[in-house]
């Protein structure tokens, strides 16, 4: 079973890089590579902050 679920997923995985085509160069030429990543670095700057802000109340909770 796990034999085909392995096969399967790289199936998926496999197809999914025939797939992509020049998506890349469509979003630099209009601008929208520049939006995704601003979109991802405001979401990893989101979790950084929240991960410091748990690691503050737990070093509170500690003492």
């Amino acid at each position: 079973m796990k034999s085909i679920i392995s096969v399967i997923a790289f199936l998926v995985a496999f197809s999914t890089v025939f797939a992509q085509g020049n998506e890349t160069e469509f979003m630099r030429s209009n601008q929208k590579i520049y939006v995704v990543v601003a979109v991802l670095f405001v979401i990893l700057l989101g979790l950084i902050g929240y991960l410091f802000s748990l690691e503050k109340r737990l070093k509170k909770l500690e003492k």
